[in-house]
C-alpha cells in the first residue's frame, strides 16, 4: 500500500503559516498506511455565514482538483453546527473531507494542539470506522468564551503598532512637548486619581471607537437569522477585544517613554517655581499618566491609519470580505 496522499488547505496569513508546520505529520505506529504525502494549499474555503457541510463540499472539490486521497480544511473562523454548538471539527468520511476551526483550541499552545487533532482527523479518515459525518462540538458552557479567546489571540493584537506608526510618532511628538509645558505640570496637579482614571479610558475609548469608524471594522449581519446575529456579535465582540489590548500596550508604551523624557529633561528647581514646592518622582508619575492620556487622544485623532494590512489582521470582518471575494473569483 502506498502513501495517502493528504491534502491540507489553509485559510491565508497565520493559517497558513500554522499548516506549514504540520506538512512533516507521519502515520502513528501500526497504522495501515505507508506514509502520509501531505501538500499545502493556502486559500480560503469557507465563509463565517456558511454551514460546514458547504464547506466539506467545497474541499472535496480540492481534493479531486489535486488528486489528493482526503483533505482536512484549517480554518481561522468559528464553526457552528446546526443546533448552534461551537465545532473543534467536522469530519465526512464518504467524502474523505475534514475541517478544522483553530479559534477552538483556545489560544494557547496553537501549533500542538492543531498538529494532533490534524493528525487524528487524518488517521481517522485513513481508517474510518464510520461512514457518517461526525461534529465535534466543545463541550461546556464556556465554548464561546473558548473560541473568542482563541479569535483574539489568533488576532495577534500586540502588532496593531504596526498600522498606527504614524498615530504613536505624533503621539510622542506631542507628549513630548507637553511635558515642558508648566500649564500642563499644573493641570495634572490638580486631577484626582479618579479624574486621571477617567481620562486614560476615555482616550483609549475614543482612540478604539476611532479605529472602528475609519477602518470600518464594525461587522453587520447578512439577514435577520439568529445564527447570522451570533457570528457578527462575535465578530465585533473580538475585534473590540483585540483593539483594547493593542491600544493598551501602546498606551503603556507611551507611558514608559515619556516618563524617562520627564526624568531627563525636567529640572526640578523650575518645576518648583510653578508647583510651589520641589516635586518628587510622584509628581512625575501624575504628570506622564496625563500627559500619555492627552497625547494618545491628540496623536492618534491627528493621524490617519498607516498599515491597512495591520487593520485587517485585528478585525474578522475586513478578512471576511477578502474571503468573500477571493471565493467569489473561484466561482467565476
Amino acid at each position: 500500500m502506498g502513501p495517502i496522499r493528504v491534502g491540507l488547505v489553509a485559510d491565508p496569513a497565520s493559517p497558513t503559516d500554522l499548516a506549514r508546520r504540520m506538512t512533516d505529520l507521519v502515520p502513528p505506529a501500526g497504522a495501515a498506511a505507508d506514509g502520509w504525502d501531505i501538500e499545502l494549499l493556502s486559500s480560503p474555503f469557507t465563509l463565517g455565514s456558511e454551514d460546514v457541510d458547504t464547506a466539506l463540499a467545497r474541499l472535496r472539490r480540492h481534493a479531486d482538483q489535486n488528486a489528493w486521497d482526503l483533505v482536512i480544511g484549517v480554518t481561522e473562523l468559528p464553526l457552528r453546527d446546526d443546533d448552534g454548538r461551537y465545532l473543534l471539527a467536522a469530519t465526512d468520511a464518504r467524502r474523505q473531507a475534514a475541517v478544522l476551526s483553530l479559534p477552538a483550541l483556545g489560544g494557547f499552545r496553537v501549533t500542538s494542539r492543531a498538529r494532533a487533532a490534524v493528525r487524528g482527523l487524518v488517521d481517522g479518515m485513513a481508517e474510518p470506522t464510520t461512514s457518517e459525518e461526525q461534529r465535534l462540538p466543545l463541550p461546556g458552557l464556556s465554548a464561546r468564551g473558548r473560541v473568542l479567546l482563541g479569535m483574539v489571540l489568533a488576532n495577534r493584537p500586540w502588532l496593531l503598532a504596526a498600522g498606527l506608526k504614524s498615530a504613536l510618532v505624533a503621539a510622542l511628538a506631542t507628549g513630548a512637548v507637553a511635558t515642558i509645558e508648566p500649564t500642563v505640570w499644573l493641570l495634572a496637579a490638580s486631577l484626582s486619581g479618579w479624574r486621571l482614571a477617567v481620562a486614560t479610558i476615555a482616550s483609549i475609548a475614543i482612540v478604539i471607537a476611532w479605529i472602528v469608524i475609519d477602518g470600518k471594522l464594525w461587522d453587520r449581519p447578512d439577514d435577520d437569522s439568529a445564527a447570522a446575529r451570533e457570528r457578527s456579535r462575535l465578530y465585533n465582540t473580538s475585534t473590540l477585544l483585540t483593539l483594547t489590548v493593542g491600544v493598551v500596550i501602546c498606551y503603556l508604551a507611551l507611558y514608559v517613554v515619556n516618563l524617562a523624557w520627564a526624568m531627563f529633561v525636567l529640572d526640578p528647581d523650575v518645576m518648583g517655581d510653578s508647583f510651589g514646592a520641589s516635586p518628587g518622582y510622584g509628581d512625575l508619575f501624575v504628570l506622564t499618566w496625563f500627559v500619555a492620556s492627552a497625547a494618545t487622544l491628540g496623536g492618534a485623532l491627528g493621524t490617519g491609519l498607516e498599515s491597512d494590512e495591520a487593520i485587517r489582521a485585528a478585525a474578522y470582518s475586513k478578512r471576511e470580505e477578502q474571503r468573500r471575494a477571493s471565493l467569489a473569483d473561484d466561482r467565476t
